[in-house]
């Protein structure tokens, strides 16, 4: 099957990490927004109907320390990728599963706003950095975009960092394929990511919270400040809270079918993003994934209001903590960096987020 649902996403090298890592987690109960995977068969039929060939020529010379020539060829990469020809049994399958999700979802046939995002075979693992090279496109509704969108999420295995990085490291273009996740979009009210350790000195007694308004995709990019919050795992006690100006949210426009950028007022921009109650849902909920993985986690989260007006948290995305987990465990040590500070300067992750129509966050 060229389409597996997440719940049948067992197989990481069929579907990547990402998607390997949301069938873990429906698997241990959690709310994750359905969805399913593009396998990576689809992308390796293109590879051996003749891209692969087009490809090895294209990147066959470049080198890392020729920044023109990396983009040059990045960019002729990619363009190669997005006309491929698709099967139109891969058409066909795309469009019927979207509409099954339209259909699970309550929503018209073509009318679900879906996350489009790379999953591919060398990203979330415990011994690799790639997480975070390639592309997600939010919002995206109705099948042919959708199709378009995970033309471009392929085509982001090729973006002048991916392929400096594989080159930096030795790992060869041809040893890594791409699945896409496709995801019902979540409105949410707050979001960010979860540490189910201290990174800053990998103490595994404690919970870090990062946390901001509207998507979350302002956090995982570095382009907001987050509210933190540091969690006692053992008593659950907040012993840290560090609430932030964060100055814009990322906001969908049902209207224009996008993701919009917009102003905070001053008042709601220095206020918690989360309740005290909230914090603690996701320290046990952190506390629950570790101990189904058996090994610290990296989690990204959302927080959506119910009807009813009742906090509902999915879990969008759980990958190994690659920083400190091959590390002895080490004391509790001195406080005093804030974990922004952390991750700003070892460069725990990046994330390239597109916008369905603009091809950017505005």
């Amino acid at each position: 099957m060229p389409i597996l649902w997440f719940e049948e996403c067992e197989d990481a090298n069929r579907v990547g990490g990402k998607a390997a890592g949301l069938a873990r987690l429906l698997h241990a109960g959690v709310d994750v927004p359905p969805g399913f995977a593009v396998t990576v068969d689809v992308f390796r039929a293109l590879l051996d109907d003749g891209l692969g060939t087009s490809l090895s020529r294209v990147l066959g010379s470049v080198e890392t320390r020729d920044t023109e020539a990396l983009e040059a060829v990045s960019g002729e990469a990619r363009r190669l990728v997005e006309q491929a020809r698709v099967l139109p049994s891969v058409r066909d399958a795309v469009h019927r599963e979207y509409a099954e999700l339209c259909r699970r979802a309550g929503v018209g046939e073509d009318e679900l706003p879906v996350a489009v995002r790379s999953s591919a075979t060398a990203e979330d693992l415990p011994d690799a950095s790639f997480a975070g090279q390639q592309d997600t496109y939010l919002w995206v509704i109705g099948a042919d975009a959708v199709l378009e969108h995970i033309r471009r999420c392929w085509s982001s295995l090729y973006t002048a960092r991916a392929i400096g990085y594989r080159l930096d490291r030795g790992y060869g273009h041809e040893g890594v394929l791409m699945s896409v996740c496709v995801q019902k979009m979540v409105d949410a009210r707050s979001a960010g990511v979860t540490f189910t350790l201290n990174p800053i000195n990998g103490d595994r007694s404690k919970v870090a919270i990062e946390s901001s308004w509207g998507l979350g995709e302002s956090v995982v990019s570095g382009e907001v400040t987050p509210d933190n919050f540091l969690v006692d795992k053992v008593t659950f006690d907040i012993v840290r809270k560090e609430i932030s100006n964060k100055v814009f949210e990322l906001r969908p426009d049902p209207t224009a079918r996008t993701v919009l950028r917009h102003e905070i007022p001053s008042e709601r921009a220095r206020a918690p993003s989360l309740s005290d109650d909230e914090i603690l849902t996701l320290t046990r909920l952190a506390r629950a994934v570790e101990d189904h993985h058996g090994y610290p986690q990296d989690l990204e989260w959302a927080i959506e209001e119910s009807p009813d007006g009742d906090s509902v948290v999915f879990l969008l995305q759980s990958r190994p903590e690659t920083v400190w987990s091959g590390r002895p465990r080490p004391p509790v040590s001195a406080a005093g960096v804030s974990t922004m500070d952390y991750i700003v300067a070892h460069l725990v992750r990046g994330v390239r987020v597109r916008d369905a129509k603009e091809h950017r966050i505005m």
